[in-house]
């Protein structure tokens, strides 16, 4: 990631709006949104395939979700955040992954600037890919602050988006059985 170039642009545009970089209070300010920016968009150089390589054989044939995952991304659109819970589950199909890396491979692909739509389905092709399990499902819910500082104006609402693979999407027992794990207790 190129820091300077990042700070020259966050100058310009505090310029653009009537600010004055050079005041007291925002001197320092290109360099933190430069190192910002850095740490949002971490996941644009990192392999997430590279947390399920070890997985561990395993005859556990029902539902491992893992869900609550907390994240953050970044709007494609207004380079703004969007934040809130992944939920991910899969079939194991002989073999499982530590879950702690379905946490990190949230982590990798929230850290780009994208929509939702596409992480969810990226999340699912991914554990399809890497695990081959016999199902896989993905459900975000997040909220858009394109959609609640700027633009309509609408704090508290919430996007959900899912993506199903295998059984997940194939058979709706199933998938109701996932839907009841994430959602039955709340």
């Amino acid at each position: 990631m190129d820091l300077p170039r990042i700070e020259a642009a966050v100058r310009e545009i505090l310029i653009a709006v009537g600010e004055n970089p050079d005041r007291e209070g925002l001197q320092e300010t290109p360099a933190r949104v430069a190192r910002m920016y850095a740490e949002l968009f971490s996941g644009l150089g990192a392999d997430p395939r590279t947390h399920l390589h070890k997985t561990f054989p395993e005859k556990y044939d029902e539902v491992v979700l893992v869900k609550d995952i907390s994240f953050e991304s970044m709007c494609e659109h207004h380079l703004l955040p969007f934040m809130g819970k992944a939920h991910i589950a899969y079939l194991p199909s002989g073999k499982v992954v530590g879950l702690s890396k379905i946490a990190r491979v949230v982590e990798v692909l929230s850290r780009r600037p994208q929509v939702q739509e596409r992480m969810t389905a990226n999340l699912a092709d991914l554990l399809v890919r890497e695990l081959q399990p016999r199902g896989v499902a993905v459900i975000l819910e997040a909220t858009h602050t394109c959609m609640t500082i700027r633009g309509v104006h609408k704090p508290g609402s919430i996007t959900t988006t899912s993506a199903m693979r295998g059984i997940f999407k194939e058979n709706a027992l199933t998938r109701g059985e996932l839907l009841s794990l994430v959602y039955g207790g709340r």
